[in-house]
């Protein structure tokens, strides 16, 4: 069984993505290929797309087919997986703003532990340990241990690349939890400081960007309530879970809604490749073209 069509069975997608693979993800997994090869390195790559556009869906392909395809060591990291516990974040919520007892956010991640982890993952030898979190139980769970030196380094995440906002920026509510729970702008310039100081710096490691652009904000809430259905379906016998109900999930992107249209305005012109979606995630154009390969 070829590499696609083996993926496409592991991860229960429909036949559809044999062609979105094909047409897109082989292509790019070429191109990313040949920035390595050429670097001589680990080959750092920047994944940006919001909640439930694709991006770890992405990620895994091309590791397993340049793994498979090539031999490469692939290391697929997702920003979600250096969530802090829910400990940390009640401690946050009492000294800075009840917002952030919830994950999502930047000031919401261990990002000292990310840090040191992108750090490990530019040497040449030893062992670094990959943090990975459960949504099911919000609490992070075993880490697992990858020995050194890696070809290419997958780092996905919904803000991961975002840029801080100015102060007229911050001074728009974007919806209207922000509206009726950050009045005085507290937890929203709590972000943005945590972004330009603790976040911005480490894009700097990225060689290259990819960005899934979705249409709009619009589009999340579906794509997330489809995770989260998903998710539950894969862990109906866990009695032990924070799931969301349908309501939550309108509630919860809120959160994310302020920096995902920040994104979606900003993340195509420091990107390498942009992969434009439709609102059922098709990919209607490719920027620049992958054709060439």
């Amino acid at each position: 069984m070829d590499t696609i069509s083996q993926f496409t069975k592991e991860q229960s997608l429909n036949d559809e993505f044999k062609d979105t693979a094909s047409s897109y993800f082989v292509p790019l997994a070429e191109l990313i290929k040949a920035k390595q090869f050429n670097l001589k390195a680990p080959l750092f790559v920047g994944v940006n797309g919001c909640q439930g556009s694709g991006k770890s869906t992405l990620a895994a392909f091309i590791a397993k087919y340049l793994s498979e395809s090539y031999q490469l060591k692939v290391v697929v990291l997702s920003l979600d997986d250096f969530y802090l516990d829910q400990a940390s974040r009640k401690n946050l919520s009492q000294s800075v703003h009840p917002l952030l007892k919830t994950r999502g956010v930047p000031g919401t991640h261990d990002i000292a532990l990310l840090a040191k982890v992108l750090a490990d993952l530019k040497r040449h030898c030893g062992t670094t340990n990959l943090p990975r979190f459960s949504k099911v139980i919000d609490n992070p769970i075993n880490a697992e241990q990858v020995s050194l030196p890696v070809d290419i380094v997958l780092m996905e995440g919904w803000c991961w690349g975002v840029d801080s906002q100015s102060a007229q920026q911050l001074s728009v509510d974007a919806n209207a939890l922000e509206k009726a729970a950050d009045p005085n702008k507290a937890w929203r310039e709590y972000v943005n400081q945590q972004l330009k100081l603790n976040y911005q710096p480490l894009y700097e490691m990225m060689n290259f960007w990819v960005f899934l652009q979705a249409p709009s904000f619009d589009c999340v809430f579906q794509w997330r309530l489809e995770q989260e259905n998903k998710l539950l379906k894969a862990n109906k016998n866990n009695t032990n879970n924070e799931m969301f109900s349908a309501e939550q999930v309108k509630n919860f992107i809120q959160l994310f809604q302020r920096l995902t249209e920040h994104a979606l305005q900003t993340m195509a012109r420091k990107s390498d490749v942009v992969l434009q979606l439709d609102s059922q995630r098709n990919i209607v154009q490719v920027t620049p073209t992958l054709s060439f390969l």
